[in-house]
């Protein structure tokens, strides 16, 4: 063989090595992908027009088409508790762990034990729905805040039969999560179509799908008692959701709101009780929201939410109104704020009233909170402010709310 040939030989026996090489690398270091939910693109809604009347068979139809991608999730989790013997004695033998002992002890000849933490298996069961073929469930991120391990059941198979998941991304304050089948059935999935939330009104009829008290797909049905209903998700900041009087119960969690066309509208998430029973309104993250959601927990693994850096602000109360010169309590208070915040190198101080945001009135500081947070990062706001009598209007960033913290008080 010839030097040119040989030279030839030994540089693709080297190429092929380095590719083999690599690939095992890459498996072993976790950097090729592991599935599809790279590729998984935000579901689209449809916002045509609901029209048509309700007819003996609506509500049958709905259900008969959802309830097949309607899912039973069950987690476990390992939670710390206490030793019991600590308090009650263990280990028997009569090592002097006597009942009034331990209350009352042995004076300097007590022996000192060590508490000993011990993990209990804790599990719980939600519901959740197949937004995609490919095996996305939406769920609420309670259902799997914290599980060691989350088996899926669906609709129509044995008892037994369930597929082992895994989290994809979770948003607390929406409590909404995704997650992914890593252990497929042999038979295609179905999905459920997303509608468009915008499009609900106080009285239209909607079907809440789920597992309630471990009741498999049940399906209960109500109207829709509000919409854009400010629901409270952390300190001095809410959620717009949508209000039903379909009933929602435990277990009833991650399921599916649908409308009278069969799409979904809603996440459920929650219910108001003061029975403690299903005698009351639930509560559902609406489709559009849950949109965004599905898009940036797929892109990033977080939620993105827009923030002009640390600034406290608070509602404006007759007293501090007269206190700043402004007419009427409309707007947010600035009570406090970092030197290092977008908005303090933009030029707002302690002391401002926010009264617009990007041409929009603002009319008190949840408001405000929620248009901060929806904007999107990296692009610039106005905020208009009044300040000693006076209006002035400032540029700001609005940069990633991982990195920056805006807070208020209600």
């Amino acid at each position: 063989m010839s030097n040119r040939k040989t030279t030839l030989f030994y540089a693709l026996l080297i190429a092929i090595a380095s590719l083999a090489v690599g690939m095992v690398i890459a498996s072993r270091l976790d950097l090729s992908p592991e599935s599809s939910a790279q590729t998984l693109a935000a579901p689209p809604y449809n916002n045509a027009p609901i029209t048509g009347g309700i007819t003996a068979t609506t509500f049958r139809d709905v259900a008969k088409a959802v309830t097949p991608a309607v899912v039973n999730i069950r987690t476990e989790s390992r939670q710390r508790t206490q030793d019991l013997s600590e308090f009650f004695g263990g280990g028997g033998g009569g090592q002097g762990d006597d009942l009034f002992q331990r209350f009352f002890g042995q004076g300097d000849q007590a022996p000192q034990r060590q508490q000993r933490p011990r993990e209990q298996v804790v599990q719980a069961a939600g519901t959740g729905f197949i937004i995609d073929k490919a095996g996305f469930i939406l769920t609420n991120n309670h259902v799997v805040e914290g599980a060691t391990k989350i088996e899926v059941s669906l609709f129509g198979e044995e008892a037994d039969q369930e597929y082992a998941a895994r989290v994809v991304g979770r948003d607390p304050l929406t409590d909404s999560a995704l997650i992914e089948l890593t252990e497929k059935p042999n038979h295609p999935l179905p999905e459920v179509k997303f509608g468009d939330s915008a499009q609900m009104e106080q009285g239209d009829w909607v079907m809440a799908i789920g597992n309630p008290f471990g009741l498999a797909h049940t399906v209960s049905v109500g109207v829709i008692s509000a919409n854009s209903r400010p629901f409270p998700v952390a300190d001095g900041r809410t959620a717009q959701v949508l209000q039903t009087d379909a009933a929602i119960n435990p277990g009833n969690s991650g399921g599916a709101l649908i409308n009278n066309r069969g799409e979904l509208v809603g996440i459920n998430t929650g219910i108001y009780s003061e029975s403690g029973g299903y005698q009351g309104i639930g509560f559902a993250v609406p489709s559009r929201l849950a949109q965004r959601i599905v898009a940036d927990l797929m892109k990033f693994g977080e939620v993105q939410r827009g923030s002009i850096g640390y600034i406290g602000i608070e509602k404006l109360s007759p007293q501090l109104a007269e206190e700043f010169g402004v007419d009427n309590t409309n707007g947010a208070l600035v009570s406090r704020m970092s030197r290092a915040s977008e908005a303090y190198d933009a030029g707002i101080r302690p002391g401002d009233v926010i009264v617009g945001f990007n041409g929009q009135d603002i009319s008190d500081p949840s408001q405000f909170l929620r248009l901060v947070s929806d904007a999107k990062v990296g692009t610039t706001v106005t905020v208009k402010v009044l300040r000693a009598g006076r209006t002035l209007e400032f540029k700001l960033p609005i940069v990633s709310s991982s990195t920056s913290t805006l807070r208020g008080r209600r």
